[in-house]
């Protein structure tokens, strides 16, 4: 399981790596040029990774003040799939999956900024 080092404004680090741009973490692998289609808003569209590699999981943090909002719609596509969704500034996203990697199958998908 990876782990997230630490979080600063527009940087995160992993396994001693930096970086600083949005980003997913998933079990094998990170794709370090996360991009959503309407940047501060988590679509159903922005996800096909994620749903693919079939998390019990998926941690979302919405940016150092928490200003990426998901739609409801988003959340019930989740909901729908069985995937509990937790969305939380992004300091403490990280530290929920350091925690709740250890015992669960956990993706994270990260707002690095605002």
């Amino acid at each position: 399981m990876k782990k997230i080092d630490c979080y600063e404004f527009g940087q995160v680090k992993i396994g001693g790596e930096s970086y600083r741009s949005d980003l997913i973490i998933y079990p094998d692998r990170i794709d370090p040029q996360w991009w959503r289609k309407e940047g501060h808003s988590l679509q159903i569209e922005d996800l096909q990774g994620v749903v693919e590699a079939r998390p019990e999981v998926l941690v979302v943090g919405t940016g150092r003040y928490g200003m990426m909002g998901i739609p409801q719609s988003t959340r019930d596509y989740l909901a729908s799939l069985g995937i509990e969704l937790i969305a939380e500034d992004t300091r403490r996203a990280c530290e929920t999956f350091n925690r709740m990697g250890q015992e669960r199958r956990v993706v994270a998908a990260l707002h690095l900024t605002c």
